[in-house]
């Protein structure tokens, strides 16, 4: 997993009103989850340019957080986005460690090229993400998933993959891709019977 160096400052005051002053000052009211005590809560402010690059991306990074001198090693959980204006709102940061679990979505890439594709077929990613569980330091940054056995009319369901290290939450039946019949496949099978 690749990592994202962040400066943040600490905040003391949690209401509306010092939360609106800082979005005019281009600051994002943010907070951390999950240190020693469950309960914890660290609410601090990041700029808006600092974070366009951990945001604006399909990747999943470490964010490496330095608060008012001091580190924690974190992973982006949730972004709040104004709904008319797209605007950053607050964002959500779960704090990690060496030796416990995170829950987290990984995009899935697709390798190869797919029997019923050359059969006529057309490919469909249904599933983009895939939620794991694993500690941190064994989330990949991408699933690839090997698809040049596929037959048309066939497709890839979680139950069916395995990733050393790692534990896949989806469904079991959820289908992550699959190789479609298309009219010019059907035209051509009707003819050759």
């Amino acid at each position: 997993m690749k990592t994202f160096e962040l400066k943040g400052s600490l905040r003391t005051d949690l209401g509306k009103k010092a939360t609106k002053a800082f979005r005019k000052q281009d600051a994002i009211p943010a907070v951390i989850y999950g240190g020693e005590n469950s309960t914890e809560a660290i609410h601090f402010t990041v700029q808006i340019s600092d974070v366009r690059k951990l945001i604006y991306t399909p990747e999943i990074f470490l964010v490496d957080l330095s608060l008012d001198g001091k580190a924690y090693k974190a992973i982006l959980k949730d972004i709040q986005v104004h709904p008319v204006t797209d605007a950053i709102l607050h964002l959500d940061f779960l704090h990690v460690f060496e030796n416990q679990p995170i829950v987290i979505d990984v995009p899935v890439v697709l390798d190869g090229l797919a029997e019923g594709v050359k059969a006529g077929g057309k490919l469909s990613l249904d599933t983009r993400k895939l939620r794991v569980k694993a500690l941190y330091t064994q989330v990949p940054e991408k699933l690839h998933i090997n698809i040049e056995h596929l037959a048309l009319g066939k497709s890839v369901q979680v139950g069916e993959l395995n990733f050393d290290g790692l534990e896949l939450l989806n469904a079991k039946n959820a289908v992550v891709c699959r190789v479609q019949l298309t009219r010019a496949a059907r035209g051509l099978a009707a003819k050759g019977k």
